[in-house]
């Protein structure tokens, strides 16, 4: 069996007691940082528990770290994959294992935990019937801005809340090509997600804007917005 174990965004009570069974229970664990991963079973481990193989599995091995996962399998071991934090596979690496393993014909299960978007996305005040999850978009502005538009029509059809991540040095630029396409929109921004400085905030992007020309953004991001409610 491959399990995939979600593991905590930022505070570490938020894993479950049963990703927890499975992570010390397993063969072996692969690992997006395997001293993350340590670290985090290290933190939680208790007399007589053993902590297990943990091999690395990260986006510029992971072709090659396949074949070595199927085989272990078909061996008759059960790994686990985790990530740096949240949910495998969601816009980190692990799909492709997946995808491999039901070809094979080798059981899959994933247990629920720590997913980022969904936390943002019940505390951000947007809509929550329906949204869109966009993960990291192009480093490249126009790979962005026909992104954005491309959303921009989708949402004229099936009206949602968007999601997307993106990382302190490029959200200036980011939020200044969603600008382009959809006008000075309100859009939210949550940081630092279940730690001790968790932010939301609720701005038009000319706002923001201005407030990171005078201070860099820190930390990793998570941008909503839901042009149904610019109307």
């Amino acid at each position: 069996m491959l399990y995939l174990v979600a593991t905590p965004i930022g505070n570490l009570e938020d894993i479950s007691f049963r990703a927890l069974n499975t992570l010390f229970l397993v063969n072996t664990i692969l690992a997006e940082d395997s001293r993350k991963t340590y670290n985090l079973l290290k933190h939680f481990q208790k007399p007589g528990l053993k902590i297990p193989e943990i091999i690395s599995f990260y986006e510029e091995n992971e072709s090659q770290r396949i074949p070595e996962a199927i085989s272990r399998l078909k061996a008759g071991q059960d790994l686990a994959l985790v990530t740096n934090a949240g949910t495998p596979a969601i816009s980190d690496p692990g799909f492709k294992l997946v995808r491999e393993c039901r070809k094979q014909g080798i059981a899959v299960t994933s247990l629920p935990g720590a997913f980022a978007p969904a936390v943002a996305l019940s505390a951000s005040g947007l809509p929550t019937d329906k949204f869109l999850f966009l993960g990291f978009p192009s480093p490249k502005s126009n790979s962005r801005q026909k992104l954005f538009q491309n959303v921009q029509k989708a949402c004229q059809l099936v009206p949602a809340t968007i999601i997307f991540f993106e990382s302190p040095h490029r959200l200036r630029k980011s939020l200044s090509d969603l600008q382009k396409i959809f006008g000075d929109i309100e859009v939210v921004l949550a940081r630092e997600l279940t730690k001790m400085f968790e932010e939301y905030q609720r701005k038009k992007i000319s706002a923001l804007l201005e407030q990171f020309s005078l201070k860099e953004p820190k930390g990793e991001f998570i941008v909503l917005f839901n042009p149904k409610e610019q109307e």
